[in-house]
């Protein structure tokens, strides 16, 4: 799971029981995000709109149909 936020907004715009059912946040990486940038399984445009209103981004991990479907990429792409 990852929880994107301004960086000078930290925390405080997201609400408490999210923060309560998250568990302690661990920092994972700064962004530039722009339109333009390719994230792996959320629309730049889309976060950036979250990070407006309400103040943040919750990416929840894949579900079990995305998971097979990238593992047949993966094997596809291992064939190359």
């Amino acid at each position: 799971m990852y929880l994107y936020t301004r960086k000078e907004d930290a925390l405080t715009r997201v609400p408490e029981e999210l923060l309560q059912r998250f568990g302690k946040p661990q920092p994972a990486m700064v962004l530039v995000l722009t339109p333009e940038r390719k994230l792996a399984r959320a629309s730049a445009t889309r976060v950036i709109e979250c990070l407006d209103d309400p103040g943040y981004y919750l990416q929840l991990p894949p579900t079990g149909e995305q998971d097979a479907e990238q593992q047949l990429i993966r094997q596809l792409n291992a064939k190359l």
